[in-house]
């Protein structure tokens, strides 16, 4: 007999949506004029975007914090535009596979470092693209943005505040995510998990992956 379906718990930037944070160091070096780099990678980042990424500076804040720090001289517009570069494209694809994953009776949710200035931009380009009335939360049961809940990932109270509020064990759920720093806080805290490293992509991947979870054997 079957057993019970993992849930699912999607990472975001290069797991759902193709993402390159190069775009958006080059765009910002050439706003400034003494070509500064910013600190921001898949890897680490500034304090200063923590803080946008917790909800505890608002957007016009990180725009003053990006132009003191690293001398940029741009309109808001612009430096939105340089922020937003390293956002790509929602493969259909994967969206649909998502549609799928949900009709078998898999719970799915979404917990993902980001910030307003991406969410008013990521629900902007997928209302544009597909459609969708409250973006990528169309496609999830729930949706778990570092912003909103106040910490972020690695550490392991969002992963705790997710949980939670989905009412999953840890034992029961498959973490997809593309950044290691936050695949070894899942699998401290006892999820599984599914590492997308480059070239692995959602849909490659995640099947064997649900096909090898314990408890859907």
């Amino acid at each position: 007999m079957p057993g019970k379906k993992p849930h699912l718990l999607f990472d975001f930037g290069g797991v759902i949506i193709n993402i390159d944070y190069q775009r958006t160091v080059e765009a910002m070096r050439a706003l400034s004029r003494a070509e500064s780099t910013i600190e921001f990678s898949q890897q680490s980042q500034s304090e200063l975007f923590d803080l946008l990424e917790t909800g505890r500076i608002t957007a016009a804040e990180f725009r003053a914090g990006l132009r003191q720090h690293y001398h940029l001289e741009a309109t808001d517009d612009a430096l939105d535009q340089a922020w937003n570069a390293m956002l790509l494209d929602v493969p259909a694809e994967r969206l649909a596979f998502i549609a799928e994953l949900r009709a078998q009776g898999h719970q799915t949710a979404l917990l993902s470092n980001t910030n307003q200035i991406h969410i008013e931009e990521i629900n902007r380009q997928l209302k544009t693209q597909y459609g969708f009335a409250h973006g990528i939360a169309d496609c999830l049961d729930r949706v778990f943005y570092s912003q909103q809940v106040g910490v972020r990932k690695p550490g392991p109270e969002i992963f705790a505040h997710a949980l939670r509020e989905m009412n999953w064990k840890a034992e029961e759920t498959l973490f997809i995510e593309d950044s290691i720093q936050h695949i070894e806080t899942a699998r401290r805290l006892g999820l599984h998990t599914l590492f997308l490293a480059p070239p692995l992509t959602l849909t490659d991947a995640l099947p064997a992956a649900i096909r090898a979870f314990p408890s859907a054997a």
